[in-house]
Formats: structure tokens, sequence, C-alpha cells
């Protein structure tokens, strides 16, 4: 039997069905304006309701919409008190009324669990799941490292680190943008500063916290004065490789043995997965699920629906 899974995050409306085993995620960027670096949330939730009656006629069309035993939704960006954002409600709605249309369960999971849920599958690896291990969300909005632990057979996961401000993604993001590459920049950037390795800014980690805000300023003044479009993203992307991998390597120092997944949309990038993987055997999602998808929330409400039927 299948679950069908919707994630309605700030830049991305995705479907996503799930069957025990394989699925299949239909996902689509919203739309956001040259020059401009990102998407107000009342812009956010039209698109994502325009959208999501498409990325469902997707899935129809690829055979995946039938024998629905469950809904789910991501419903907030984080599994904690007070964690909200408007543009959720697209893929919460929708989902409640399929689920009252069909008569079946509907699950609420969170937009990080789901991130967590759609790395640890697409690596082959669902068993991390079933154990503490740490964890980087690395996207447009967050840098956080998870101290993740099973709850159930959902996640629960404890911020141990991270970003004081900016994230990484909304560096890259900017980065991009200041050198006239369009929003969302990772992809490109990834592009043009692969082959610019070893120069690199480092950033002070404090316990397991750093600040990336000192490296916007320091990208600018690199653009100002000249430097070539390939060498600004490499400076960045290896500042960003580097810090992570000497945060992780604290972390592991206090929490010895476990595992490492990497999640979000940075963790597509080249240059991090080679610094990690050789650093700490990291375990990172594919390209096609770091990015924001609900894959996670339809293996999620998987897992819920199984639970609940074994009850």
């Amino acid at each position: 039997m299948r679950t069908l899974g919707f994630d309605t995050s700030n830049y991305t409306t995705s479907a996503a069905v799930f069957d025990g085993a394989g699925g299949e995620n239909a996902g689509q960027l919203l739309t956001v304006r040259p020059g401009e670096l990102g998407l107000r949330q009342s812009d956010a939730l039209f698109q994502h309701v325009k959208a999501l009656p498409q990325r469902l006629a997707e899935l129809r069309q690829s055979g995946w919409l039938e024998d629905l035993s469950a809904l789910g939704a991501s419903n907030r960006p984080r599994a904690v008190e007070g964690s909200y954002m408007p543009c959720f409600l697209a893929g919460d709605s929708l989902g409640q009324a399929l689920a009252l249309t069909l008569d079946v369960p509907f699950y609420r999971v969170s937009h990080q669990q789901g991130h967590l849920a759609a790395a640890a599958w697409s690596a082959g690896r669902l068993d991390l799941l079933e154990r503490p291990m740490l964890a980087w969300h690395l996207s447009g909005g967050t840098t956080e490292l998870l101290y993740v632990e099973p709850d159930g057979v959902n996640v629960a996961a404890r911020r141990i680190g991270g970003t004081s401000d900016i994230s990484a993604g909304q560096l890259i993001d900017r980065t991009g943008v200041l050198l006239g590459l369009d929003f969302p920049a990772g992809k490109a950037v990834d592009q043009l500063g692969r082959d610019q390795i070893g120069q690199k800014f480092p950033v002070k980690l404090n316990d397991l916290t750093f600040s990336l805000s000192g490296m916007e300023n320091k990208v600018r003044a690199m653009a100002e004065r000249g430097d070539a479009p390939a060498q600004i993203c490499g400076f960045v992307l290896e500042t960003v490789a580097d810090v992570v991998r000497r945060t992780t390597q604290a972390a592991l120092a206090q929490y010895p043995g476990v595992p490492v997944l990497c999640s979000g949309g940075v963790a597509s990038n080249s240059r991090l997965r080679t610094v990690m993987e050789q650093a700490c055997g990291a375990v990172f999602a594919q390209p096609r699920y770091a990015a924001d998808n609900a894959m996670g929330v339809a293996i999620l409400t998987h897992r819920l629906w199984e639970s609940e039927r074994k009850e």
C-alpha cells in the first residue's frame, strides 16, 4: 500500500508517494523575481495553492496515486514549540481534505524530520533512523547541527550547533545573486567554484556554533575589487565545507562513534560532500532528495501508518 505526502516549503512545492520500498517525488521551485533574494510568506502560500494540483497530476500520470492508505504533510519547519511558517498551511490543508475525502488516516510531521528521512532513504540508510546520529540540516534558511534520536517510528532532533546568524544557503545564494546568478544559486555557485580549491577563510568556531555574516562582507569586498566570479564562489564553498567539517569533528569528540547524515539543499554541493566523506565518512542524501522534497514526509507517513496497524 502507498502513502502520499506534501511539503510546501518557502521555495518548493512537492508531493510524493512511498510504497514501503520506493517512491516518486513531484516537485517544483517557486518563482522568485530576478535580483530578489526570496519570497514573502503570502507570495509563497499563493504559489503553493496554484502549484499543488499539477504536482498531483504528475504523480497520477506516472501511476503513483493508486491504493493510497494514508496521507501526511509537513506542517511546520521543526518539531519544536513555536515553530511556524504560513507556507506549510497549503500542504497541510490539502492533505487533511484529501484524507477526509478518501477516509484514510492523516499524519503531520515537521519539514526538518522529512529532510532527515528523505536523506537517509535516498542514501540507502533508513537504518539510521533507528539509532542516535549527528545530522546536518543545511538549506537556504537553516544551518543546524542536530543530535537525532529515534522517537517511535519518527525521529527527535535536538539542535546542538550551527550558525548564529545567516545560514550557509543564504551565504551561497547571496553570493550568487551578487554575481548576477539566478536565485536560488546553489547549483550555479557549485559549478563556478568547483575547480577553485584551497583558498578559504578560517571562520571562528565557538564550541559548536559559528557566524557566517562576516563572510558575506568579505564576498562583497572581493566582488568590488574585481575578483573573478569562479574565485569568489570557490572561496565561499571552501569556507563553508571547512567550518562544517571542523564543527562535525568537534561534535564527534562529544558524541563518539555515531554516524553523520547530511541533508538539505546545500548538502548537494560537491565540495562539501568530498570534504565530509573524507573527514568522517558522512552519509549524504542523493542530490535530488537533498533539496526540499516531500519524499521524507511520505516515508514517515508510511512508518506511522504501519505502526498504528500493528498496535
